[in-house]
């Protein structure tokens, strides 16, 4: 079944029509939209469907695949032995440029012009494993994630692993999070968590209630978590809400691009890393999903309800995670992005080694067999 599945987009692929194919966290089912001819289309309101693929610098515009044919498949993780995890050479060009860089921005927010902000660089690997092999990796090795790769011919490929949901709608309730700190797993020792990570993670969490205040009712804020998503541990805190019917779009302007992605004040800190990063993000921290999905809803299968299983309720759920953990391919080449919050309490060296576990991540999905 999976095998079709991957050959139906194989073919679709090789017409080069544009196409996204997905998997939730924790999920078994994959799904692929496929659109049928190749135009660019451009979100332009809440109201249509589609898969929405989305840039970091929310003035540009956003993507809408349109799906026109919808394929699903069970992909079944079969468990092995864990292999070796590789390590790959360091480039200490790249570890001075980018250590410069946080020392600048360690040095604004001393100055009270930044409370936070987030800096990324790329690595740039050579990839001869096709696109599908990849979005196999990314299903096999990395379960608690939203594994995605995205086409369009005039666009580009990308596809990733993220642990991020910027928002979830299901009718007018909102579910968002705040998601920061980073730390290596280690199933033999508990997190723990220093001043640096809980502070950060608490930053994003007031700025996102304070966005979505005046915008939803019933807001409740969870309590904060520790969550892993591959060998990496970060501290979330779930935030859901209800909102009023048609303001889905005010609601993702508000939170995107979240402290977790830019920084705090927003507008400083996408100021800063347009004169600072010297590279453009694209997609990466950007956000992608699907937009007013159709979702059925069945009774439970309980006795005392089986007189209700004829009826079959629906609804609308929109679902959008942060473009993390990603790759873009280009020709035989894979561009790797990574990136870490930096506060007052940032250690550039730390930050650094930050950005290298990160990037293992990606990296050994990339490994030759």
């Amino acid at each position: 079944m999976f095998r079709e599945f991957l050959d139906e987009i194989k073919a679709h692929h090789a017409k080069n029509l544009p196409f996204a194919a997905y998997r939730m966290p924790k999920e078994q089912q994959v799904v692929a939209l496929l659109q049928e001819d190749d135009a660019v289309h451009h979100l332009t309101n809440f109201t249509t469907s589609g898969f929405v693929f989305a840039p970091f610098d929310n003035d540009r515009p956003t993507l809408l695949l349109h799906s026109d044919q919808r394929l699903t498949a069970r992909f079944d993780v079969v468990e092995t032995d864990e292999k070796e995890r590789l390590s790959f050479e360091v480039d200490t060009t790249s570890k001075s440029t980018y250590i410069d860089l946080v020392n600048r921005a360690i040095e604004k927010i001393k100055e009270d012009e930044l409370e936070k902000v987030v800096l990324s660089r790329k690595v740039e690997v050579i990839c001869t494993l096709s696109p599908l092999v990849l979005f196999q990796r990314l299903l096999e090795q990395y379960q608690n994630a939203f594994c995605y790769l995205w086409y369009h011919p005039k666009v580009g490929t990308w596809l990733g692993a993220t642990p991020e949901i910027l928002m979830k709608s299901e009718n007018q309730r909102l579910t968002t999070m705040s998601l920061a700190g980073t730390q290596k797993y280690n199933a033999l020792v508990p997190a723990n968590w220093g001043a640096k990570e809980l502070e950060e993670q608490e930053l994003v969490t007031r700025y996102i209630a304070s966005v979505l205040k005046a915008k939803v009712t019933n807001l409740d804020i969870g309590e904060r978590e520790t969550i892993q998503a591959g060998t990496l541990l970060h501290l979330r805190t779930k935030l859901v809400a209800i909102y009023e019917k048609g303001n889905l779009g005010a609601l993702v302007k508000a939170l995107h691009p979240t402290p977790a992605v830019c920084g705090m004040p927003m507008a400083l800190s996408k100021k800063f890393i347009a004169a600072n990063e010297a590279y453009d993000r694209s997609y990466y921290t950007g956000f992608l999903g699907e937009l007013n999905t159709r979702i059925e809803k069945r009774p439970s299968g309980r006795k005392r309800n089986q007189e209700n299983r004829a009826y079959v309720s629906f609804m609308e759920q929109t679902i959008f995670f942060v473009n993390l953990r990603c790759m873009q391919l280009q020709d035989d080449k894979a561009i790797v992005y990574v990136g870490g919050g930096i506060t007052k309490d940032s250690n550039a060296e730390l930050e650094w080694e930050e950005t290298i576990a990160k990037t293992n991540t990606m990296l050994q999905v990339l490994a030759p067999q």
